[in-house]
């Protein structure tokens, strides 16, 4: 009878403690997904109307394989418009030139003032500026990796238990340290990305900027006695891209 008492409330607070780490579970990865939602940022002359303007997809540098399977240059550049346009910028979508976008773009980046003269009419002839961002630095630079693993342990407690108390406390303190398990791992990126404002009539320069962004990217687990648990934080790549593309508006709003 107390053996089968004790498996009952065993089976109990095992339910009980599952429950627990479901709920838990969900409100974590509800907490994490948050960090990655787009977070809007106040733009300082955002009542201030702005230049019209055109943005065109900028370079990649020196970036990681990972990082440019996840973006690409027009990835940046839509996000450069909703920035720009939020900052009450007269921005022409790039959607709207078609196929001219990439014989501008050409033009803007070799200052080919004849080259540019040629889209001085209809859509551009009020265009200011051209405005580019480009990634110049993309790598992970650091990875740590810990753990720790219950089993060599639970081999020496239950040798020194067996002998001291007993068989099946030496038995029972094996399984119960050798199922403890934990690692945990975390790896930090550095993103740097740069602005670039062009003159629209000459292709010159008129401005330019840089930023970079720390990001963690970490992993977590564990476990004991059956229960298990594993994490993931961190924020993701696009999301770190797009905060780095509002830096850069936040810079240029303040130079109109």
């Amino acid at each position: 009878m107390k053996l089968r008492y004790l498996i009952l409330v065993g089976l109990v607070l095992g339910s009980l403690a599952l429950a627990g780490c479901q709920g838990t579970a969900s409100q974590q990865a509800h907490a994490q997904a948050d960090q990655a939602m787009y977070q809007p940022v106040t733009y300082a002359n955002q009542n201030v109307q702005g230049p019209a303007l055109v943005v065109i997809p900028g370079e990649f540098k020196s970036v990681n394989v990972s990082f440019a399977n996840k973006i690409t240059p027009n990835n940046i550049a839509d996000w450069g418009e909703l920035e720009l346009s939020k900052a009450n910028f007269q921005v022409l979508e790039r959607t709207d030139l078609g196929p001219m976008l990439e014989e501008v773009a050409l033009a803007a980046n070799m200052g080919d003032v004849s080259g540019l003269s040629k889209f001085r009419k209809g859509k551009f002839e009020t265009t200011r500026w051209f405005v580019k961002f480009d990634i110049l630095k993309a790598e992970p630079v650091a990875s740590v990796q810990q753990g720790f693993d219950g089993r060599a342990l639970a081999g020496i407690a239950g040798g020194i238990l067996g002998q001291t108390v007993g068989y099946g406390a030496g038995v029972a303190a094996e399984a119960g340290v050798g199922s403890v398990h934990s690692s945990e791992a975390a790896g930090i990126w550095i993103v740097g990305m740069r602005y670039k404002i062009l003159d629209a009539s000459t292709g010159q320069q008129v401005s330019t900027g840089y930023f970079e962004e720390k990001m963690e990217i970490g992993a977590t687990s564990g476990g004991a006695l059956g229960f298990s648990k594993s994490e993931q934080h961190g924020v993701t790549l696009d999301t770190m891209s797009q905060r780095l593309v509002q830096r850069a508006v936040q810079e240029i709003d303040r130079k109109k």
